[in-house]
């Protein structure tokens, strides 16, 4: 909560236009783009957080120069591995054959990220002529997978599960042509059972 509310103050700044020099002028429409994200998720019961990477397809439309609409699907491309600690007796498994179960299984887990849309209002702000910035906000939907293997080899679980909530994000679009562009953007999204963020660096192009 502590990240939503840091990332909510900037996002509003930035869209006030504090201290930003005048709105350039832009063409309207829609703009598509495609890039290559960095997705942190923890779960409940993991010691760390789980890192993955993914792809990211991106549409939107430029209704004025300074505010868009977006929308975004995440998928990941490979597995993140994380450490799960849990108690014999919780599962009643004696994973070491020491004849008792009252050890900690330090198990290990892989996280798959099946897919992470979302849909927000952007606001943007001039820089320089080729540089803006941007805070945007909106709603998400994450759906992932884990499996939990013991030391010993047995599977604890094989878990699907999804959740939805807010998101805010903020980040920085540079215009290589008229119609190209390279954007990087973080997005925090505070979903109940997971604290999860992603840093995203994309080609777009504007039509």
């Amino acid at each position: 909560m502590k990240k939503l509310l840091i990332i909510s103050s900037s996002a509003a700044a930035i869209a006030l236009g504090l201290s930003a020099p005048a709105v350039a002028q832009e063409d309207t429409g829609l703009y598509v783009q495609g890039g290559y994200s960095y997705v942190n998720i923890e779960p409940d019961g993991a010691d760390s957080g789980v890192d993955t990477n993914a792809i990211t397809g991106r549409v939107g439309y430029q209704f004025t120069p300074m505010f868009s609409l977006e929308a975004d699907l995440t998928s990941g491309i490979d597995d993140g591995e994380f450490d799960y600690n849990v108690d014999e007796d919780e599962f009643n498994l004696d994973d070491n054959d020491d004849t008792d179960l009252n050890d900690v299984i330090a198990a290990s887990g892989d996280l798959g990220l099946n897919y992470l849309v979302g849909l927000y209002g952007r606001a943007s702000v001039p820089l320089t002529e080729r540089l803006n910035v941007s805070a945007r906000a909106g709603y998400a939907y994450i759906d992932v997978d884990a499996t939990v293997v013991t030391p010993g080899g047995t599977t604890l679980g094989v878990i699907e599960d999804s959740a939805d909530g807010p998101a805010l994000g903020a980040g920085l679009t540079y215009d290589l042509t008229d119609s190209w562009q390279l954007r990087g953007d973080y997005t925090y999204y505070d979903f109940e059972d997971t604290d999860t963020g992603a840093a995203t660096i994309a080609v777009g192009y504007k039509f």
